[in-house]
């Protein structure tokens, strides 16, 4: 009998020495406490310390990142005395669901922190999440929280609610806050939407309007462009034109100082060339006629100038 409980006591004591050996695995790491002091901060691998009552090891995934819910479920959420409800700042009441993702602070001295609140962290987060979904929506109003919300809240809190992290010195590091939910009370929720589908739709029509203005003004330049286009290229014709004609001008006016200067009848020479090329070209036209031919010995025969009629 004696054999048997000393067995037993072997036994029992070789269990309890046995609770002082851990393993660590690579995603994780771990603290030691002796009589609640911080001895210890094994990395991966085997731990051989004293047993339990003794040491106290502490193991922590410090790869993961962990999700904390704040708000009401989908079962909860038209109940008035839920959490998760806000006064707006033009006094209305608003339902938010907030999405936390955090991850622990592996660092030699912030870590040993997360293991000490551990056990009450969630609920510290909750409060502090709270607290600024609180603060937030009193300085908004609802038709802003509800139309932005999602993307406003996050933006605000994040920074805030990091500064108070680091105050509260818990050992954890936040990644992002999703604003999951925002919603008016189930009472007005239809009202809601009806103005909510409302502002879509002019917002649609707004878009459109605003996509049929710049297809009107591209269509304008283009047809500015080429406006402005076909009046360069007739100003430069036109002025082309108008210079070929000054240096023909320009070019006779020499020629006949030129001649002037040896025969001073040479101006009305000139005069009468251009006046038979004009009759010329006006009789080519049918506009004008030599009268010589018509005369006759008692004068102008006018008859002449009419053909016979064809029978």
């Amino acid at each position: 009998m004696r054999r048997f409980f000393l067995a037993v006591l072997a036994f029992a004591l070789v269990g309890w020495f046995a609770t002082g050996i851990a393993k660590v695995r690579s995603d994780e790491r771990a603290v030691v406490r002796r009589f609640g002091k911080v001895v210890a901060r094994p990395g991966p691998g085997l731990w051989i310390g004293w047993p339990s009552g003794i040491d106290r090891i502490d193991r922590v995934k410090v790869q993961t990142v962990r999700q904390l819910e704040v708000g009401p479920t989908a079962d909860t959420s038209d109940d008035p005395n839920a959490t998760g409800q806000y006064l707006t700042g033009d006094q209305n009441l608003i339902h938010l669901r907030i999405v936390l993702e955090y991850a622990v602070d592996d660092r030699d001295g912030t870590f040993e922190q997360f293991v000490v609140h551990e056990d009450r962290l969630e609920a510290i987060l909750t409060r502090e999440v709270e607290s600024l979904a609180g603060e937030w929506a009193a300085g908004i109003d609802i038709d802003r929280a509800l139309l932005g919300g999602r993307s406003l809240l996050p933006a605000w809190m994040l920074p805030r609610l990091k500064d108070r992290l680091v105050a509260l010195n818990l050992g954890v590091l936040v990644q992002r806050i999703a604003l999951d939910t925002v919603a008016p009370p189930a009472e007005v929720r239809p009202a809601f939407e009806a103005v909510n589908q409302a502002q879509i739709a002019a917002g649609t029509k707004e878009n459109e309007a605003r996509l049929d203005a710049a297809r009107r003004l591209r269509e304008a330049e283009t047809v500015k462009f080429q406006l402005a286009r076909r009046a360069e290229a007739e100003t430069s014709a036109k002025l082309s034109a108008a210079q070929a004609e000054a240096d023909v001008f320009v070019s006779r006016l020499v020629r006949y100082r030129a001649l002037a200067a040896t025969n001073p009848d040479v101006l009305e020479t000139i005069w009468w060339n251009e006046t038979g090329k004009l009759l010329a070209a006006l009789k080519a036209r049918g506009r004008i006629d030599v009268l010589d031919a018509y005369l006759a010995g008692n004068g102008l025969d006018i008859t002449q100038f009419f053909s016979p009629k064809k029978r």
